[in-house]
């Protein structure tokens, strides 16, 4: 029989709830990114860990002051040809992010390296993606095989300090969300914090990441980024969306849905657009007018995000680099001047980084 020990709360110091990114990402805790195959959860991941390795800033003004090393785990992608060339458009301090070597022996939730790799790099941060692949002989469907390792899991992250993320899938079931991630419910209820990535309907490359639970701090905004082909991953500011809506596109167009306005609408739509390069101003507005903006609307947001306007040739470009003057009369005539076909493909103007 075990030792009676009593532990008195008078004893107890107190202490304050430390982030990597607030209110997002704890410090010492469980984290869950979860999302569809292909919806950018490690990709997002990836851009957090990128940020952190450099001291970068993070929506919300959230980010380590300092430079922070990461330990990342994948069972998916090649790091040579997938991890390292995300890292590197990302801008991330490759110096700082590691990777334990399984060529002998795969890692489990369970194994004694996570925490001696953690130790001994300093680690603010552990990366598994994804969850599947580490539960070893554990059933993920059971409270019995999830339990003992998310609890072990859960207590090498407060030893530490560092917060471990663990990326998963979606399963196809519907429902309330915590009943939406692969495996036991217990995997959600050992998580201190849980984001979920989606699509958006403003492009087919547009993200949404839902602060669906939060233990430790009120739920942070709703953040979009983007997934451009071109220009990599950018984020795009908060979208005003429920994790609800989110995991259910049919319940925006509920009584008690709150979808982004028009004006917040056309701006991720600006935004989007440019951050690969710049657009022909033509080009933008019928792209927008395609899904519901209105110019009125698109010129309103392009001001609103000191978007400027600069000739190249006979052709107007809207860019996000500060331009000599403001040439909007001269620019809505040309616009106006233009046979604007409804069916038009813009493509044949300029592709866009989007596709």
């Amino acid at each position: 029989m075990a030792e009676l020990k009593i532990i008195t709360m008078r004893d107890i110091v107190t202490e304050q709830v430390q982030f990597l990114w607030k209110p997002y990402i704890p410090c010492g805790k469980i984290v869950i990114i979860q999302g569809d195959p292909g919806g950018g959860k490690t990709t997002m991941a990836l851009a957090v860990a990128s940020a952190l390795t450099t001291g970068g800033e993070l929506p919300g003004g959230g980010g380590n002051a300092s430079p922070a090393n990461i330990i990342f785990q994948t069972a998916e992608d090649g790091l040579a040809d997938t991890i390292k060339p995300r890292l590197e458009q990302l801008g991330a301090d490759c110096d700082r992010i590691h990777v334990i070597d399984e060529s002998e022996q795969s890692l489990t939730f369970s194994d004694e390296r996570i925490e001696q790799a953690i130790v001994e790099k300093n680690a603010a941060m552990f990366i598994l993606d994804p969850a599947q692949a580490y539960f070893g002989g554990a059933d993920m469907h059971s409270a019995r095989g999830v339990r003992p390792l998310m609890k072990q899991l859960g207590e090498v992250a407060e030893r530490t300090g560092c917060a471990i993320v663990i990326i998963g899938h979606l399963n196809k079931k519907g429902g309330q969300s915590q009943y939406r991630g692969l495996g036991s419910i217990d995997i959600y209820a050992a998580a201190r914090s849980v984001l979920t990535i989606g699509k958006i309907e403003v492009d087919e490359n547009m993200r949404a990441m839902v602060h669906g639970k939060s233990n430790l701090a009120p739920c942070g905004a709703s953040l979009s980024f983007g997934l451009d082909p071109v220009g990599g991953f950018c984020w795009l500011g908060e979208y005003d969306i429920t994790i609800d809506q989110l995991l259910d596109p049919k319940k925006k167009e509920g009584k008690n849905a709150k979808p982004a306005s028009q004006l917040e609408t056309a701006k991720l739509f600006i935004m989007a657009a440019l951050s690969g390069s710049d657009v022909p101003a033509n080009a933008i507005i019928q792209d927008g007018e395609k899904i519901g903006l209105s110019r009125p609307t698109l010129k309103r947001a392009k001001s609103e995000l000191g978007v400027t306007s600069a000739k190249r040739g006979d052709e107007w470009f809207w860019t996000r680099e500060s331009a000599q003057g403001d040439q909007e009369a001269q620019e809505e005539t040309m616009i106006r001047n233009r046979q604007i076909l409804p069916d038009a493909d813009i493509s044949t103007n300029q592709k866009s980084p989007w596709v």
